[in-house]
């Protein structure tokens, strides 16, 4: 470890933002005043004493002296390489500042000690291979500068802190990291210092060394691609020259100006395109703005701007297509005979494009899954002669999906809207949105709401795609819409909408539909022939009655394949001999028991309504209309405690139903004849089976009021009897809604009478005369005449009939 030894009065030289160590032999210019002071007091010092003259060497730093100094003598004083006075000084060792004293001259002069920093030998071996560590990066650091001279003589250094001191003639140590080396007393810490600062500088050194490489590399390349360039040009001018028409056929392609003023488009998109071409020639080859703007014009080329499709005026033959492959649905079949009609007299009259605008439809098509309103806009494309697109909106929940993305974005594309023009190479096709109930929000915005603009027959002339940016005329488009849900389609989205109910298929239709075709169709994929197999149409109606029970036909369908992969399994087996007409008496057989047994042809014992309470009502769900059935009853007053137990996952709305028909039963008891004391001291408890389906709505208070009163009162209700209806606190029955498809459910389900409210009698107008044929239809006002029609006559010792009221 270093020590200290004899004090030393020296004048002090000062070093502004410079550092010297021992070793080292620097010129210093005796111009500066601080250093000419202190070598007139060495020399003057030096005359009474042996010796070369002494000074000591101390950095400052903004004013401040370091606490260590170097001790140095001057070697000789004379003149500069530039002919100036200066002073050549050696570094000898290090001294520690003391106080200030007094010395000859203007010089400061201050006492110090001398520091002993001599290393005990031998050298110990991590000593040894520090020294031997040091040495190898600063050659491998001299060699890199090409100082090769300077090698061996680091190389000859054997003493530690002369090793250590060699470092502060290396430039890329900063002052202070010297003033650290400096006033590192003990040599080995020093000399682990410099080598650490000296591996830093190697490592910053290689990574610089690294990047400068890639750098050069990647310019290199531009260069050499800038010249290939340069070459493909004159060789493209050449071949130019020698063909004569002064176009080259790999280029002509990529000459977009020429393929836009060529195209046919409208103006203001013709301008927006002209500028995007002026871009493409100002950007460079290596810009990415070239490949978007590339792909922009190839897309805006690509649509048809200006191509329609003739329509097919032929009215009678339009409505004989839509006839032909769907049986049913009237009432889209007239609204798109109408549309045609209009179409046509518009078309005779020159009123083709009115302000703007074409005559094109906006439908939206609501009714359960499996009634043909995907398949129904094929047909309708099909009879009016135009193109058809499909564009599938289920669980879409990107506002970009319909309206495209910014073109700044990484792969953008236009919406699905514009890439089904697109894809119908006409500007008047039927676009089918099929299932825009199904469109969801989040984070990234609304479909539903970009669609407003889509579907408005006043904006969609001048509809814009994010990525396009230039209006696109929508307007003599044919959009068809279809929903399951009527309720899930936002109301701003509908109002812009024709709306359009199928309800579904009554009997006779879905037996014509079975026969027309779905049998056909489902002959051709089990490989049979017409001839091979037949189905009577007593089979095709127990099927669509029995086996199914549905608004559509998907499930009909299904009944039918499996009927026929039966039938062609047995004859390839051997057990069956074709050709075979299949009855209803061979579906047992081949498809076991059916499934939908109506509630009037069970036995009388094992009916839902063979016991009091129980009443059958009508209600609406996603997949149609269907038979609702009401159960209630009366708990042991010793046991059960009063009051209102509902089950059967209902809503806020059918739970209040039953509270009102509970009260109208408790203030109207009396009148009623019932014993309504009864509801007053045992819990009532009404509960709707499939409890696993959530149920909502105000339409089954005449069937929970009827279950009641057959409670009440004993008596059954009639098992052919559905009903449905609102009821108020007075007793009156209010309208409701979807009465078409109730009564579709009615009479799938076997019954035969149904009551519904007074003020629906219009809607009856919507519902097939087969299906009246076979409903006995009541329209009542209020509660007392359901009760009147509903409930089986009192038997002898039960109570007496229920009273209507006059």
């Amino acid at each position: 470890m270093a020590s200290t030894s004899t004090p030393l009065t020296l004048p002090v030289l000062p070093l502004d933002d410079e550092v010297v160590l021992p070793g080292m032999v620097v010129p210093l210019d005796l111009n500066d005043a601080d250093v000419r002071a202190a070598v007139e007091a060495a020399q003057a010092a030096a005359r009474s004493e042996p010796g070369k003259p002494k000074v000591l060497l101390v950095p400052r730093i903004d004013g401040t002296y370091a606490s260590t100094g170097v001790l140095g003598t001057v070697e000789q004083v004379g003149r500069l390489a530039d002919g100036d006075p200066g002073a050549l000084i050696r570094g000898r060792g290090r001294v520690k500042i003391g106080a200030g004293t007094t010395g000859p001259g203007a010089a400061l002069w201050v006492e110090g000690t001398r520091i002993d920093e001599t290393v005990p030998e031998p050298l110990p071996g991590h000593v040894a291979e520090l020294v031997k560590e040091y040495k190898a990066l600063a050659t491998a650091w001299l060699r890199k500068r090409g100082a090769w001279q300077v090698v061996d003589r680091v190389q000859a250094i054997d003493d530690v802190s002369q090793l250590a001191d060699n470092s502060g003639y290396s430039p890329f140590l900063t002052t202070e990291q010297k003033i650290e080396l400096l006033e590192t007393a003990d040599p080995l810490a020093r000399l682990k210092l410099a080598t650490q600062q000296l591996r830093d500088h190697l490592a910053e050194q290689d990574v610089a060394e690294t990047i400068a490489k890639d750098v050069q590399e990647g310019v290199d390349k531009q260069q050499r691609e800038f010249l290939l360039r340069r070459q493909l040009e004159a060789v493209r001018k050449e071949l130019r020259e020698l063909n004569g028409d002064g176009k080259d056929p790999a280029e002509e392609s990529d000459d977009y100006r020429a393929r836009v003023e060529a195209a046919d488009l409208p103006e203001k998109v013709r301008e927006a395109a002209l500028k995007e071409v002026d871009k493409l020639e100002r950007s460079s080859d290596q810009s990415p703005e070239g490949s978007w703007i590339r792909t922009w014009l190839d897309t805006i080329l690509e649509l048809p701007w200006n191509d329609r499709t003739e329509d097919a005026y032929d009215i009678q033959g339009a409505k004989a297509v839509l006839d032909a492959e769907h049986a049913g649905l009237e009432d889209v079949k007239e609204r798109i005979t109408e549309y045609l009609a209009v179409r046509k007299r518009r078309t005779d009259r020159g009123l083709g494009v009115i302000g703007g605008r074409r005559g094109g439809a906006v439908l939206a098509l609501v009714g359960p899954p499996g009634v043909g309103k995907t398949s129904l806009g094929e047909s309708v494309a099909h009879a009016m002669g135009r193109k058809f697109v499909r564009v599938a909106l289920g669980g879409v929940r990107d506002e970009a999906e319909i309206r495209g993305h910014r073109r700044t974005y990484v792969g953008a594309l236009p919406g699905r809207i514009v890439r089904a023009i697109k894809e119908a190479g006409s500007m008047n096709p039927v676009v089918l949105l099929d299932e825009i109930d199904k469109v969801g929000s989040d984070f990234r915005g609304d479909p539903a709401a970009a669609l407003l603009e889509v579907l408005d027959p006043a904006q969609n002339h001048t509809f814009r795609d994010h990525y396009l940016e230039v209006e696109l005329d929508l307007s003599d488009v044919v959009f068809l819409a279809t929903a399951n849900v009527l309720e899930a389609i936002p109301e701003a989205l509908l109002d812009r909408m024709e709306l359009v109910r199928l309800d579904g298929y009554t009997e006779d239709e879905k037996v014509v539909i079975a026969r027309d075709h779905l049998l056909p169709r489902q002959l051709e994929r089990a490989g049979l022939d017409k001839d091979e197999v037949t189905l009577d149409e007593s089979a095709l109606r127990k099927l669509a009655g029995e086996y199914t029970r549905e608004a559509g036909v998907r499930t009909l369908e299904r009944s039918i394949a499996r009927l026929l992969r039966k039938v062609a399994a047995q004859h390839e087996l051997g057990d069956r001999e074709l050709p075979f007409t299949i009855t209803d008496g061979d579906l047992r057989g081949l498809i076991g028991r059916p499934h939908h047994v109506p509630e009037s042809a069970q036995d009388p014992a094992e009916r839902r309504t063979s016991v009091p309470g129980v009443a059958t009502g009508l209600a609406v769900t996603g997949a149609g209309g269907d038979v609702l059935f009401v159960e209630a009853s009366l708990a042991d007053p010793e046991t059960g405690a009063a009051g209102l137990t509902l089950t059967g996952q209902l809503g806020d709305v059918m739970k209040e139903s039953a509270q009102i028909a509970l009260s109208f039963l408790r203030s109207h008891g009396a009148e009623l004849e019932l014993p309504v004391a009864d509801l007053k001291e045992r819990g009532v408890h009404i509960h709707f089976p499939a409890g696993a389906v959530p149920k909502d709505g105000p339409s089954a208070g005449v069937t929970m009021t009827t279950a009641l009163a057959s409670l009440l009162s004993g008596r059954l209700v009639r098992t052919d009897v559905a009903m449905t209806g609102e009821v108020s606190l007075t007793g009156r029955v209010l309208p409701i809604g979807g009465v078409k498809q109730k009564l579709l459910a009615a009479q799938r389900a076997g019954v035969t009478t149904v009551i519904i409210p007074k003020r629906n009698e219009p809607d009856l107008d919507d519902v097939p005369a087969e299906v009246l044929d076979k409903l006995d239809v009541h329209t009542v006002t209020d509660v007392r005449q359901v009760l009147q029609l509903a409930l089986a006559p009192a038997t002898s010792g039960a109570e007496p009939e229920v009273p209507v009221a006059a």
